[in-house]
């Protein structure tokens, strides 16, 4: 049985909070002589605490399929991953800080020392914080919009930081005994390095699937579907996972070689994998002309948009744009396993023009018992009110609630679903961020 999300990110947290909670036992009355005395401890504390911040949302970076379902998916996962490197971020940065303003207690010379002395061990506590602050400022959008390959590329700096980190605490640490401080660091950087040696090692020769692309029809004029058939050992999903895609075909103007998360469209039963591409950057756009005959890799399954392959509850799903592609997914299965499904999709584009898969999506009506499809057009409708969805599923409060779009469709779908009574528990949201 998959763990509870909160349980889950509650025992990150205790696990981030270890070494705090371990130096408290080794506190003495001398920690708390003087002011001094007090910041340099909590100095101490918030090197150690951003440390193993830094070494658990490494950890969480393994992406290792199947890791994410107890966090409610990769994309909850991340949401996580961030904010562990937020926080260690700003723990590393008052860590010297503080420190220095204890010393100050004894002379402002002491101050400066503690900040730029020439000593290696301290020296490797500012390379790890200078490396931190090169790879951490664009995932927070310092610069604007980060282009996702850099973004990767310079996520590889946490191994410097790391090293270094690890370095300055083994060899400068004074808030635990050394045997205790060996212990614990070893520990975390041990868990640390081997997840990173399963991202960028192992993950990359032998957790892949590998597939040839057989078909690619055209869904409208930024959208493709590409067929996928299985070289090896074909991958096993659930509707409404998503995979990473790596193309290798070498006309592609950009994106070969590199990995992009797809929901996946097709049904579990089927032989061939299917995904949906709209043109959102140049790669993207590159897989719009994608020759069959040319070979990927597929990472995956990764995501639990729907935890169970047979919905238990009535549903209420409302999809936005290319967010249409995890209920596709659903509603193949449904009728390839000639399933039941009480649900009422609501599809929000702006107009028919952009209805994707609408001659599919309007047929499963007849093929599948209990599904009722409902498009929303921005341009005839306005935007989504209680009204609309009220006419078209009038039992809103006696149903589950899935929402796959835009960030503003979420937003605006889970206010309105809240404000009739729903409670969050039964609203699901998968929007489309950088994974």
């Amino acid at each position: 049985m998959t763990a509870k999300p909160y349980l889950t990110r509650l025992a990150i947290w205790l696990l981030v909070s270890l070494p705090a909670l371990t130096a408290f036992v080794f506190v003495t009355p001398a920690d708390f002589s003087s002011a001094g005395a007090v910041l340099n401890l909590m100095g101490r504390l918030s090197g150690g605490l951003g440390l193993a911040g830094l070494l658990v949302a490494a950890v969480l970076s393994c992406r290792i399929p199947g890791f994410d379902q107890s966090f409610g998916g990769l994309t909850k996962l991340w949401q996580l991953h961030h904010k562990l490197g937020l926080s260690a971020f700003i723990l590393l940065l008052a860590h010297p800080l503080l420190l220095a303003f204890a010393a100050a207690e004894v002379s402002l010379a002491a101050a400066a020392d503690s900040l730029f002395s020439m000593q290696p061990t301290v020296l490797y506590g500012w390379l790890a914080l200078l490396a931190l602050m090169a790879f951490i400022a664009p995932t927070f959008h310092v610069f604007g919009e980060p282009d996702y390959q850099r973004w990767k590329r310079l996520h590889r700096l946490a191994a410097v930081v790391l090293m270094f980190g690890l370095l300055h605490s083994l060899m400068l640490g004074r808030t635990l005994p050394a045997s205790w401080n060996k212990l614990l660091w070893g520990g975390l950087g041990l868990l640390a390095l081997s997840a990173m040696a399963y991202r960028w090692l192992f993950s990359r020769y032998y957790g892949r699937y590998r597939y040839r692309i057989c078909n690619v029809a055209a869904v409208s004029d930024n959208v493709v579907e590409l067929s996928l058939q299985p070289l090896q050992v074909p991958l096993r999903y659930r509707p409404g996972q998503f995979i990473y895609l790596t193309p290798f075909a070498s006309e592609l103007l950009a994106g070969a070689g590199e990995e992009h998360p797809f929901t996946l469209s097709s049904a579990p039963s089927e032989p061939v994998l299917r995904l949906a591409i709209k043109t959102l950057g140049d790669a993207t756009k590159a897989l719009q002309s994608i020759t069959p005959g040319s070979d990927v890799t597929v990472e995956g399954p990764y995501g639990c948009f729907f935890r169970q392959t047979e919905l238990k509850t009535k549903g209420l799903w409302i999809a936005g744009g290319i967010g249409i592609v995890p209920f596709l997914s659903y509603l193949r299965h449904c009728a390839s396993q000639h399933q039941a499904a009480d649900v009422q999709l609501i599809y929000c584009v702006q107009d028919e023009q952009h209805l994707l898969f609408a001659p599919e999506l309007q047929q499963l009506t007849a093929v599948i018992e209990g599904y009722h499809f409902t498009p929303h057009f921005f341009s005839r409708h306005g935007a989504l009110d209680l009204d609309f969805i009220t006419q078209h599923c009038s039992d809103l409060r006696a149903r589950q609630v899935w929402i796959c779009g835009p960030p503003p469709l979420i937003l605006l779908s889970r206010g309105i679903v809240l404000g009739a009574g729903v409670t969050s528990g039964d609203i699901v949201t998968e929007e489309f961020t950088l994974l």
